[in-house]
């Protein structure tokens, strides 16, 4: 199948999960199923075709130096196989934040930029949820919802 196409498939795959997570961020199928796991599983799926399928054709490429890197998004399969792990742990992420404000009795609305910049700029709405989630909640520890282990005194 063509890149282009393929390209095309993978932007329209991540935006209905994107609108969910906006729009809709109480529906338990969109913010525990749809958007952390369905669609990141089938991206994930894509990108280990386009890793397999691209990455013996990348001379010089490889992960330990910049040059390298470059190397290997020289590949048009690479690069856009680079784009799918963008896609796909940016909604992944943008999942967490959802669950994890509604969790802590943060607003919705205060999370929508967070959203948003998580969605255009990854690491950048991830930092701004941490800010937003310290001067709110007072709270920077992850808690997982799994209670600590108790520790045995000697």
């Amino acid at each position: 199948m063509d890149l282009e196409i393929l390209f095309t498939i993978a932007n329209a795959l991540v935006l209905p999960g994107w609108a969910l997570l906006v729009l809709a961020p109480g529906w338990r199928v969109g913010t525990h199923l749809l958007a952390p796991l369905l669609v990141p599983a089938l991206l994930a799926l894509l990108y280990v075709f386009l890793m397999v399928t691209g990455f013996t054709t990348a001379e010089g490429g490889g992960f330990n130096s910049l040059a390298g890197v470059k190397a290997l998004f020289a590949v048009d399969r690479l690069l856009f196989a680079g784009w799918v792990h963008y896609l796909a742990f940016d909604l992944f992420i943008g999942s967490w934040v959802v669950r994890d404000a509604r969790r802590l009795g943060i607003h919705h609305l205060l999370v929508i930029p967070c959203l948003a910049l998580t969605f255009l700029a990854g690491p950048v709405g991830l930092g701004l949820y941490f800010v937003l989630r310290m001067g709110i909640a007072r709270r920077m520890w992850i808690d997982d919802g799994v209670p600590a282990p108790a520790t045995v005194e000697t």
